[in-house]
């Protein structure tokens, strides 16, 4: 399946959604904010999609978004996840937004579609 990038600075949210991306096949690595998600990335991590919160201390998810659009990966799917309501959000960025609390099926359901069985 895919490899995704999980970045949140909630240390259960991020072992929360990595275990339960795995189970169902996803090849995830963690990052616990924005600067060590864009540190990842710019080491030629290769990931299929990114999801991040958009509420983090020092570099939020919107500035990782905009990081990854003005990069050489600017295609690569992102998915927003938020606790403050989408008016926090550069919807431009993402290919989905997620607000939390969602059910899993909603985040798998969104995995599916931006990258399919990868």
């Amino acid at each position: 399946m895919g490899r995704i990038l999980l970045i949140d600075d909630d240390s259960q949210i991020l072992t929360s959604l990595s275990q339960a991306l795995t189970h169902v096949g996803h090849e995830v690595e963690v990052a616990c904010d924005g600067d060590e998600g864009i540190e990842l990335i710019d080491s030629g991590y290769n990931c299929d999609l990114v999801i991040t919160d958009i509420t983090m201390p020092r570099v939020n998810g919107n500035a990782v978004a905009r990081h990854i659009r003005s990069s050489d990966r600017q295609d690569t799917p992102i998915v927003a996840i938020t606790g403050f309501g989408e008016d926090t959000i550069q919807r431009e960025l993402f290919n989905s937004i997620l607000e939390k609390p969602f059910k899993l099926d909603v985040l798998f359901g969104a995995v599916r579609l931006l990258i399919g069985n990868r």
